[in-house]
C-alpha cells in the first residue's frame, strides 16, 4: 500500500514505532476497501510497530503467507470464497504459525464468541474498535498464539519421551541371570543427538540348565519404527528361548517375525546368537548377516572372532541357513558383542572398521571389564569427532565368568 491507497497483495504499510518493541507483521483478508482503509487508520493510532499487509479472499491469503509468513491475520468473515466459520477454519488450516483475530459485524457477536471456540485468538466487532484496542489485540493475539504453541511443543515432546520410555524397556531390558558366575555389561548409544532409540537391541537370557543365551541384533534404517520392530523381534527372541527353542531355529522364526511386522520389503535385521553352556568351557554362535565379536582372553589378548553366517534375517525369506559356530572358553575370558555403530564412524584415516576397533581393544584389554566398554566407546567417539561423530546407533554386551556355576 502507498498512502491511503489500497493495492492487494503487494502494498504495504510500514508504520514507524519507537525501535523499543519488534514489528508485527499482520495480513488482513478483507474484500472491502472502505473497510480496509479503515483497518488501516487505526493501525496508524495503535501506536503499535505494524507492517499491514492487505489481500481480498483466502486464496489471495494462501499465497501470501506461503511467500511471506504473518505474525497475525485479521479475517474478515464474509468474504467471496469463504463465509463464517468456514472461512475461519479454511484460514487457520493456511498457517500453523499466525495468531487469528477475527473481524464481524455489529450483529455477529456471537460468531465472534463461536470463532474462539473454533480456534480463533480474539474477535473485534466493526464499528466499536478503536487504535488502542486493536493494537492491543493483536499484541495479546500473538502473544496468546505462541503460548499455544509452546505449551503444543511441550506436549509433543512429552508425549515423545512417553513413547522412547516404553521403546526404551522393550529395547534395552535387564538380563535374565540365575546364577552369579556370570557378568553382564550392556551399552546402548543412539546415533542422533535428537534420538533416544534406534533399532538396534539385545538381550541376555539363563535358562534352568545353566545355560546363558544372548542376542544383539541391528534393524536397518533408524526412528521409532526400527525401534519398535527391534522390540517386537527381542521380545520374540526371549519367548523363543523361554520355550526351548534354540540356534538357527530361533533366526529362523525370527526371520518371519520380521517379514510380517516390517514397514516396507527392503527392510531387514542382522543378528548373532550366542550360547554360553553350562559349564562355560564352550559356546555356540550363529550370526546372520552380522559382524564378528570380540573375543578377550585372561592373559590380555584380544582377537577378532568370525563363526560362520549366514544371511540377515528378511534379505531372502524363507531360504536361509546359518550354520553353528564354536568357541572353546577358559574361565575369566570375555566375549563382545557389538553392533556395527560402534566401528563405522569416519576417522581421519577413513573408516575405523573392524581393525581399527580391535587395535583399540588391545590397547585397553585390562580394563575391567565395564571401564573397558566405555573407554571403547568413548575412544571411537572421540575417533570420529571431526567427521561427524558416531551418527549410527550402537549396542554392545560384555559377557565375561569365572568357573562354572
Amino acid at each position: 500500500m502507498e498512502g491511503n491507497t489500497l493495492t492487494p497483495p503487494e502494498g504495504v504499510i510500514p508504520r514507524q514505532g519507537d525501535g523499543r518493541r519488534s514489528r508485527l507483521s499482520v495480513l488482513l483478508v478483507e474484500d472491502d476497501a472502505g473497510d480496509a482503509l479503515l483497518v488501516e487508520e487505526l493501525v496508524a493510532d495503535s501506536g503499535v510497530p505494524v507492517e499491514l499487509r492487505w489481500v481480498r479472499t483466502l486464496a489471495e491469503a494462501g499465497t501470501e503467507l506461503a511467500a511471506r509468513p504473518a505474525d497475525c491475520v485479521l479475517l474478515d468473515l464474509h468474504l467471496p470464497d469463504g463465509q463464517g466459520l468456514d472461512a475461519l477454519g479454511r484460514a487457520l488450516s493456511l498457517t500453523d504459525r499466525a495468531a487469528v483475530v477475527v473481524l464481524t459485524g455489529l450483529a455477529e457477536e456471537r460468531t465472534g464468541l463461536a470463532a474462539l471456540s473454533a480456534g480463533a485468538q480474539d474477535y473485534l466487532v466493526k464499528g466499536r474498535v478503536e487504535g488502542e484496542l486493536l493494537g492491543r489485540a493483536l499484541r495479546y493475539a500473538v502473544e496468546r498464539k505462541q503460548a499455544e504453541r509452546a505449551a503444543l511443543a511441550l506436549r509433543a515432546s512429552q508425549m515423545r519421551a512417553q513413547e522412547n520410555a516404553r521403546l526404551e524397556r522393550g529395547l534395552l531390558p535387564l538380563p535374565m541371570l540365575r546364577t552369579k558366575d556370570v557378568t553382564v555389561t550392556p551399552r546402548y548409544r543412539p546415533g542422533r543427538a535428537d534420538s533416544l532409540l534406534g533399532g538396534d537391541f539385545y538381550d541376555v537370557v539363563e535358562t534352568t540348565e545353566g545355560v546363558v543365551h544372548t542376542l544383539i541384533g541391528d534393524v536397518s534404517g533408524h526412528g521409532p519404527d526400527e525401534a519398535a520392530l527391534g522390540v517386537g523381534l527381542r521380545i520374540a527372541w526371549r519367548t523363543l528361548v523361554l520355550t526351548g527353542v534354540e540356534g538357527a531355529r530361533q533366526l529362523a522364526l525370527l526371520e518371519q517375525v520380521l517379514v510380517a511386522e516390517r514397514a516396507a520389503p527392503e527392510i531387514f535385521a542382522t543378528a548373532t546368537i550366542l550360547t554360553l553352556a553350562p559349564d562355560r568351557r564352550t559356546a555356540r554362535v550363529w550370526r546372520a548377516g552380522h559382524h564378528g565379536l570380540l573375543n578377550l582372553t585372561p592373559d590380555g589378548t584380544v582377537e577378532y572372532t568370525e563363526p560362520p553366517r549366514g544371511p540377515a534375517l528378511g534379505v531372502v525369506p524363507g531360504m536361509g541357513e546359518w550354520p553353528e559356530g564354536r568357541l572353546e572358553l577358559r574361565p575369566g575370558q570375555s566375549l563382545m558383542l557389538f553392533t556395527d555403530g560402534l566401528f563405522e564412524g569416519r576417522t581421519d584415516e577413513g573408516r575405523l572398521g573392524e581393525d581399527g576397533l580391535l587395535a583399540l581393544a588391545r590397547q585397553h584389554a585390562t580394563l575391567p571389564a565395564s571401564e573397558f566398554v566405555d573407554t571403547l566407546i568413548a575412544r571411537a567417539e572421540a575417533l570420529a569427532a571431526d567427521h561427524g561423530g558416531l551418527d549410527d546407533d550402537l549396542a554392545v554386551v560384555h559377557l565375561t565368568w569365572s568357573a562354572s556355576p
